[in-house]
């Protein structure tokens, strides 16, 4: 069984699934992502010892002319990457990797076995991961206070990405051309990274011949409660209806019965009766349906928590014996809960889920569950040294991007799969205590180049048909269905999740089921259009691209 600290922190750590993280999350999960310097991660063998860091002194401020980051600097600061040249030849390609919203060793991956490594050996290009600015070891401040924060916008790593192209020399290769003037870019980039490299193409199409944006999500979105989309259309039926039904049930009592003594009632027999916060409480039994994202087809990067949430409350059958002693004052809570006339047939139900949790709140060791599960604590958030990593992301959502995961955006006549208590108020309150911003993300900056409906040239997008983040992108299910193209390919992979064509198997890794068919066709298919590119530029560029 995983538990919501599990749960969360598959999608809170950003590791292997590559993910956006969760918005509201508890302080002690948040501090698991305190930066300690120089501890590695546990792999067979770590890409860090495959591929030597370099870095690039590169401006601090890029946009002199803007207000928005007055006071403006002179500064540089040292932008990490690593590369692969073991297939370059030349006149092949720069593929580029955009690390987004963690530091660049954890991509690292993709350039030893994944897409990266499939699209230089393709192409005889040069494989390059490129670490975002303020995650890792690329910081232009002093600390993370909300003063040194203002540098950390998508516009300036933009241009950060677009100085690196024209300003890299790359070790063993200074004297070749690979200004972007004569040697074709390709930008690569998942889910965050996959919206910021359509935004790259669109705005620096000179320096990036191309880009594959995969998972990607170009609308931002402030209330972006469309997350439990997939959940609710592609999970198992039963476990999506219990879930409603449950999550009602808590709902009509936290705000229908506010004050009562069925709010205690409810949280004790969860097992977390001293969780002030009815927003804490409701997000603590909530880890189970978030888990879709954490699905992968790679068995090393999965997690199965979303299915074994869903098979216990499915289970019509009592899972978990010790439950039994609450089942009276359960039956109470569900008929209070507006449900009495299906006690029969929702007891086990509540129960399994009841017990699915458990674990979760028997991992608090204190007495004070607030200090496990409380999104409240402001001398926490005051904390801004450069070891507070945690600030970054959320810094990013807070001031341009959005997607505060909630369930009071749900419409009134759908039931949500996530409690109304988690509403924007609750969603934000890291914005408020972290950062004194009482405003919401300027969401506008990002989807003035597109949103929903960016388009460009030589820009692919590659998005998984069951993945949360799809609502945020140009494979929306509201959203008419654009021609795939050569220029523009537009592929939804059948059943996958978020940007599963990223990952990679080594040689003797891979069996006839792996990777799955759908993900090695759409691989082949990139391989296939971005060589379909290259020519369009050594057509374009007819000089440029005779060998060095």
């Amino acid at each position: 069984m995983v538990g919501y600290s599990k749960a969360l922190g598959l999608l809170a750590l950003v590791s292997g699934a590559q993910a956006l993280q969760r918005s509201g999350l508890p302080i002690s999960e948040l501090k698991k992502q305190i930066r300690v310097w120089n501890k590695l991660s546990t792999r067979d063998v770590d890409p860090t010892e495959l591929y030597p860091e370099y870095n690039l002194s590169t401006p601090i401020d890029h946009f002199h002319n803007d207000s928005l980051y007055e006071p403006h600097s002179d500064g540089k600061f040292n932008m990490r990457y690593w590369f692969d040249a073991q297939y370059y030849k030349p006149g092949g390609p720069v593929i580029v990797l955009m690390g987004g919203e963690t530091e660049g060793t954890d991509r690292l991956p993709y350039l030893q076995k994944g897409i990266v490594y499939q699209l230089a050996k393709a192409t005889n290009g040069l494989g390059v991961i490129l670490e975002h600015r303020y995650y890792g070891s690329s910081i232009p401040t002093k600390d993370f206070s909300t003063e040194s924060l203002r540098f950390l916008t998508t516009d300036q790593s933009l241009a950060d990405t677009s100085y690196f192209a024209h300003n890299v020399k790359f070790a063993g290769l200074e004297n070749v051309n690979l200004d972007p003037k004569t040697t074709p870019w390709i930008a690569y980039g998942g889910s965050y990274a996959g919206a910021y490299v359509a935004l790259l193409r669109k705005l620096y199409p000179n320096d990036y011949y191309g880009a594959i944006s995969s998972s990607g999500v170009p609308q931002a979105i402030w209330d972006y409660w469309q997350y439990y989309e997939a959940a609710a259309v592609y999970g198992p039926a039963a476990c999506v209806e219990n879930t409603r039904k449950i999550t009602n049930i808590v709902d009509n009592i936290l705000i229908g019965k506010k004050g009562s003594k069925y709010v205690s009632q409810l949280k004790g027999v969860f097992g977390f009766p001293n969780v002030t916060h009815d927003g804490d409480f409701a997000s603590a039994i909530s880890g189970g349906i978030a888990g879709l994202q954490s699905l992968n087809w790679d068995p090393t990067q999965s997690s199965n928590s979303f299915f074994d949430y869903c098979d216990t409350v499915s289970n019509s059958s009592l899972k978990y014996p010790s439950t039994e002693k609450l089942r009276a004052q359960v039956n109470e809570l569900i008929k209070v809960g507006g449900y009495g006339k299906e006690v029969d047939s929702l007891s086990n139900h509540v129960l399994n889920y009841i017990g699915y949790y458990a674990p979760t709140a028997a991992s608090c060791k204190t007495a004070d569950q607030d200090e496990c599960f409380s999104t409240y604590d402001t001398s926490f958030y005051a904390q801004d040294d450069i070891a507070q990593s945690w600030r970054l992301w959320p810094y990013q959502y807070c001031t341009q991007w959005g997607y505060l995961q909630t369930g009071s955006g749900v419409p009134k006549n759908q039931l949500p799969l996530l409690s109304r208590t988690i509403d924007l108020d609750y969603s934000s309150q890291i914005c408020q205590d972290a950062f004194n911003l009482t405003k919401p993300a300027d969401t506008g900056a990002i989807n003035k180049y597109g949103g929903f409906h960016i388009s460009y040239p030589r820009l692919a997008f590659v998005d998984g048909e069951w993945d949360p983040w799809r609502a945020a992108g140009v494979h929306a299910r509201e959203l008419p269905p654009r021609e795939s193209t050569t220029s523009e390919p537009y592929i939804l992979i059948s059943k996958a999740v978020h940007h599963w064509d990223e990952n990679g198997l080594f040689p003797n890794e891979t069996t006839p089921t792996l990777p799955p068919a759908p993900v090695a066709d759409t691989q082949s298919k990139e391989a296939s259009f971005v060589k379909k590119w290259l020519e369009e530029f050594k057509r374009e560029h007819p000089s440029s691209c005779k060998k060095d």
